[in-house]
């Protein structure tokens, strides 16, 4: 991303941080993606969590979807924000809820911490996804917007796919299982709240706090765009976090593997794939795009259910990796789409809408996956919750085909 001149003629006036431009986007970048991190931390820790405070897998998928909660309501509450008291003010108290997050995990000696934990998590997350890809933008260039956008990405979806890789290499390879992680997480936000206290800030803000709900709503005109994206989205957010929150059982209780920082390679391998996929988009026509996407899905669903029934490693991985690459590919596609549709004045409240719906997917199907399991075993829950998604997966490709054949 190339950044005008770290000078002071070209430093915005507001605030008092020593940081240019550049210096700035730096800060945000490493701020952002520490932050990320530090909501993926706990997805080695949940296989520890259950014999120690004995846990069923529906209570950890349960842990795991307060942290959507979290982020939908920061979304609904706080998602203007950074534009009526500045990116930089907004920004500081994010990594606030990310440091009082990693306390709350540090402190914790049964659920009710946990669960605090991971809804300041996603407090957290929610601020800064929204903050921190404006901030980037507004420290670029006007004409490397876009890579600004590219860069926000990598940043997101980069520290989402190292929490569980930094975790599981502490808890393999150093010990102090339950607390150690947490204190690398404060370790790694001190220079970042540094940094961001530093920057100066990038916008001019409004000065009128207006703190009240966003209304999600939907142009009539664009609905059935918002209906394929949405699903297209649901399904592949499903993806990510069935890898985050379920991956540990399948690994110890199907394939008995139970090596932290194997789990913590395999679920960066999915994101890492997603960032590719989200690449990869730039270059594939819009109208390809999303429905490939889809069709990948499917085939990364039918991988993963046949390594589930033949207890195969290597089809787990593929499989996982086919399907973030393509949950990556697909997610781009329809919110570049919903982006093209939607009316200027519009445009903020479809993309908070589908970011909400996104990110209820990351709760109830794992909550789902929880609950058959307890009926009928972690398998069956893997079947049921691949073809769920194949299903919907395939339900955008027969939206996708049918609007073709009405053109």
């Amino acid at each position: 991303m190339r950044i005008a001149p770290d000078t002071a003629a070209s430093v915005p006036s507001r605030g008092a941080g020593r940081l240019g431009r550049r210096g700035g986007a730096l800060a945000v970048t490493y701020a952002f993606t520490v932050t990320m991190l530090g909501t993926t931390l706990p997805t080695p820790l949940y296989a520890l969590y259950r014999p120690r405070f004995g846990f069923s897998e529906l209570m950890i998928t349960i842990i795991y979807a307060t942290y959507a909660a979290g982020v939908i309501a920061a979304l609904v509450l706080f998602g203007r924000l950074s534009d009526d008291i500045g990116r930089r003010r907004t920004l500081l108290p994010g990594l606030a809820f990310s440091g009082l997050s990693a306390g709350a995990f540090l402190l914790a000696q049964g659920l009710p911490l946990l669960l605090v934990g991971r809804l300041i998590s996603g407090l957290s997350a929610g601020i800064f996804t929204g903050t921190a890809t404006a901030a980037l933008v507004d420290f670029a260039a006007p004409e490397r917007r876009e890579r600004a956008t590219l860069v926000a990405t990598m940043a997101n979806m980069g520290g989402l796919g190292l929490g569980p890789l930094v975790a599981g290499a502490l808890i393999q390879w150093v010990g102090l299982r339950l607390r150690l992680t947490f204190w690398v997480d404060l370790a790694l936000l001190v220079p970042a709240a540094a940094a961001i206290w530093l920057m100066s800030d990038p916008a001019t803000p409004s000065g009128r706090l207006r703190l009240r709900p966003q209304g999600l709503t939907v142009p009539h005109e664009m609905r059935a765009t918002f209906v394929r994206a949405s699903l297209a989205g649901f399904a592949g957010f499903a993806v990510l976090g069935l890898f985050t929150a379920v991956s540990p059982a399948f690994l110890a209780e199907i394939l008995h593997r139970r090596s932290h920082i194997l789990l913590g390679a395999i679920v960066f391998a999915v994101f890492a794939a997603s960032t590719a996929g989200q690449v990869a988009q730039a270059r594939v026509p819009g109208t390809v795009a999303l429905p490939a996407g889809c069709g990948g899905l499917i085939v990364g669903m039918g991988l993963l259910a046949l390594g589930l029934g033949l207890a195969s490693l290597a089809l787990l991985v593929i499989g996982g990796v086919t399907a973030g690459f393509n949950q990556g590919l697909s997610f781009r596609a329809a919110l570049a789409a919903l982006n093209a549709e939607a009316p200027e004045d519009r445009r903020a409240a479809v993309a908070s809408s589908f970011f909400v719906v996104a990110y209820v997917a990351l709760s109830i199907p794992v909550i789902g996956v929880g609950l058959l399991t307890q009926a009928a075993g972690l398998r069956v829950a893997g079947y049921v919750f691949t073809g769920a998604v194949a299903v919907l997966a395939a339900a955008v490709l027969a939206m996708v085909r049918a609007r073709a054949e009405r053109r």
